[in-house]
């Protein structure tokens, strides 16, 4: 499985965006499935919303289960690691939809992630040292 931010499903949905071709071709090349979680669907909703309409939002939704689409469940539990991944980055800052993405990769033990933020995915790291692969700058 393979991460997706916000900002690459964005850039999927909106054929304006600078970085649309390459999503697109990120997904075709991607064939075992997209990961997320529930603040980076909430954080994907209100863009979709504010810069495309609420149909560009629910065309998204309606298409996230024909995409496969599966979610890294957030416990209480991981609470304390959100914080301290804020607290960490705070000078970025990191969102709370960010902090579940490095979750999400420590949860998989995997870090490779479609993002077109590539100033904070170029910092992050998962595990405290590892880096992620941002595969939609391959693309």
């Amino acid at each position: 499985m393979v991460l997706a931010d916000a900002s690459f499903f964005l850039a999927l949905a909106n054929s304006a965006d600078r970085f649309h071709a390459q999503a697109v071709r990120a997904l075709e090349a991607t064939d075992e499935g997209l990961v997320t979680t529930w603040p980076v669907l909430a954080e994907l909703s209100h863009l979709l919303v504010a810069r495309l309409g609420v149909d560009a939002q629910l065309r998204f939704l309606g298409g996230a289960k024909l995409m496969g689409l599966r979610y890294v469940d957030l416990r209480g539990e991981h609470w304390p690691r959100l914080l301290q991944l804020m607290r960490k980055y705070a000078d970025l800052p990191m969102d709370l939809a960010d902090a579940s993405l490095v979750l999400a990769a420590e949860e998989l033990g995997d870090g490779r992630i479609l993002s077109t933020d590539q100033r904070d995915f170029g910092v992050y790291r998962w595990k405290n040292r590892k880096p992620f692969r941002n595969l939609l700058l391959e693309a």
